[in-house]
């Protein structure tokens, strides 16, 4: 391709584009519209009105898994009756997962790629748009055949066939051979009618974006995500991470830096560091690295052995705190297992460091972290928070808990209740188990009922229900703060029910909010990460999208209420 998509009849090509599931999931999605507009297509909210839809879809969990499903089948089906030249593209973590039964289970769709084709985009939709065109002429009365019941019945009964591919289980962390090579059966355009979806989905991910790579971001302008590091090589045994996304493959520091640098001078005020596990951050990158490192004992061990210039997740706290300009830098997605004290004087010494840290712990009870495949113990977990909150004072931690698990018992999930109400997490969220056909857990035969699985989840969410509140009520009377979001609208005034297939349901309708009435702003604090924590509701006017002081002179369950100090 010669960079720029053909016109349709002498007028840009149009794409829109459905994104599903977590924020790297979104950034995905930002630099397949960056590289779109690169190309000279159109972006348009306009599903009907597109010449391509690409649906970027998420695989975590079987909820998100259903929702990717259906979002595919809504498309297709809004095609058919609004736009039958459409094409519809299937991109994100259910190709990676399902990247050889998918298009026999829709046959509707007419391409499918993985992430590591979101650059070459461009290409995909000009091929796609060129398959729908010859297969209307092929089957001009063709109609969407696939079922949602049937698709969602098959990708289970395909999981549980599936065995452990041997690629799964070695230790290369930039992959070998195999997981670079790419099952590719792409019908060249050139050939006049389609012999099935397109179809370009990498079977091992390597891909990793760099600060060259075009990007249009869908956040606001005064915050952005940024991407350090993809893939993952934690064994957990409930997750299906790893399979979909690859091993983890760290981007150089410098590269990092740059667009860091870009996005500050573009206003951002708050840069959210994500990967899937961002306390592995460089470890990879040291001379003849091969192997993973699991355990507490071992990642300590190799971190103190690393040069004086090695890179490391501090490093490049570090030199990120040092660029001029008043911004935050927030921290998500850490492994408990991957924490050292140099990480914990980094973010005491960087005062553009959010005193905030998502650290997803899972459980607590030794036999259910062992079942898990977490790698740490209770002992280590509680010794770890101690040692966070003495070494940065006032530091907020969030966390989520996996409860109804495959074994456990009674006593296991009271170990859990006790921690939860000992330890007070300033943000926690809860997952009611999902049973992952393709995982370890998956196949354990002490699978607990749906019905205990979502008991326990709301017990779960009953203890933490007091502690949030006690939090809220914490702050009343304190200055903080905040960065200012936007002008909130009826429905955010009156409670908000926010699910993230990476942070469980976080948020219940709050019955209290509903007081709220009139004019406020909608701003967060430093303990506060975008759309998965809590809001601080201003009373007055402030600027949009800037820093602020408030005076906190209210809560409500899980939110602040406040006034320009």
């Amino acid at each position: 391709m010669s960079g720029k998509i053909d016109t349709i009849a002498a007028r840009p090509v149009k794409v829109g584009l459905i994104s599903l599931g977590c924020a790297k999931n979104l950034v995905d999605a930002e630099i397949m519209l960056g590289s779109l507009m690169k190309a000279g297509v159109e972006i348009t909210n306009d599903a009907a009105a597109a010449d391509a839809v690409i649906v970027n879809t998420c695989s975590f969990i079987d909820a998100a898994q259903e929702e990717s499903v259906d979002s595919i089948l809504e498309s297709t089906e809004l095609r058919d009756a609004r736009n039958r030249g459409q094409a519809v593209i299937v991109s994100g973590c259910l190709s990676q997962r399902f990247r050889d039964e998918l298009p026999k289970l829709f046959p509707e769709v007419d391409a499918f790629m993985g992430i590591d084709q979101v650059t070459q985009v461009g290409d995909i939709v000009e091929r796609a748009i060129a398959h729908r065109a010859a297969k209307i002429i092929e089957s001009p009365k063709s109609k969407s055949k696939a079922s949602k019941t049937k698709v969602a019945a098959k990708l289970a009964a395909l999981d549980k066939q599936r065995g452990s591919a041997k690629h799964d289980h070695e230790e290369s962390i930039r992959g070998t051979q195999k997981f670079g090579n790419t099952k590719s059966l792409l019908t060249p355009s050139l050939l006049p009618a389609p012999a099935g979806p397109l179809f370009d989905v990498t079977a091992r991910p390597v891909y990793i974006p760099d600060v060259s790579t075009p990007r249009f971001r869908l956040t606001p302008r005064h915050f952005a995500y940024l991407k350090i590091a993809e893939g993952c090589n934690h064994p957990c045994s409930f997750c299906i991470i790893p399979r979909m996304r690859g091993s983890h493959r760290s981007r150089p520091q410098t590269d990092i830096v740059a667009e860091a640098r870009a996005l500050i001078a573009d206003g951002v005020r708050e840069i959210n560091l994500i990967s899937q596990d961002s306390t592995y951050y460089g470890l990879d990158l040291r001379p003849n690295h091969s192997r993973n490192i699991a355990s507490p004992e071992k990642f300590n061990a190799a971190a103190k052995a690393l040069p004086v210039d090695a890179t490391t997740l501090c490093t490049l706290l570090r030199e990120l705190n040092a660029i001029p300009g008043d911004f935050w830098i927030r921290l998500l997605y850490t492994h408990p297992a991957h924490w050292t004290d140099e990480l914990i004087r980094t973010i005491a010494e960087c005062p553009k460091v959010a005193r905030y840290v998502d650290m997803p712990l899972q459980h607590i009870h030794d036999g259910m972290l062992q079942k898990m495949r977490r790698e740490t113990s209770g002992q280590y977990i509680r010794e770890l928070i101690t040692r966070i909150r003495a070494g940065v004072p006032g530091i907020a931690l969030r966390t989520t808990f996996i409860v109804g698990f495959p074994g456990e018992t009674e006593a296991h999930f009271e170990t859990l209740l006790g921690f939860i109400r000992e330890t007070k997490f300033e943000r926690l969220g809860i997952f009611a188990y999902s049973q992952e056909d393709g995982t370890v857990a998956g196949k354990m035969a002490t699978q607990l009922s749906e019905k205990e699985r979502e008991k326990r989840r709301e017990r779960a969410m009953a203890e933490q229900h007091k502690v949030a509140i006690a939090v809220a009520e914490s702050f009343v009377g304190r200055t903080l703060r905040v960065l200012v979001e936007k002008e909130a609208n009826a429905k955010e005034l009156a409670g908000a029910n926010i699910s993230s297939w990476e942070h469980g349901l976080i948020r219940e309708v709050d019955k209290n909010a509903i007081a709220l009435k009139g004019r406020f702003l909608v701003a967060r604090g430093a303990a506060d990460a975008p759309d998965i924590d809590g809001r601080v509701y201003v009373r007055g006017k402030l600027p949009v999208g800037e820093f602020a002081s408030v005076k906190i002179v209210g809560h409500t369950d899980y939110d602040l209420i406040a006034e320009p100090a």
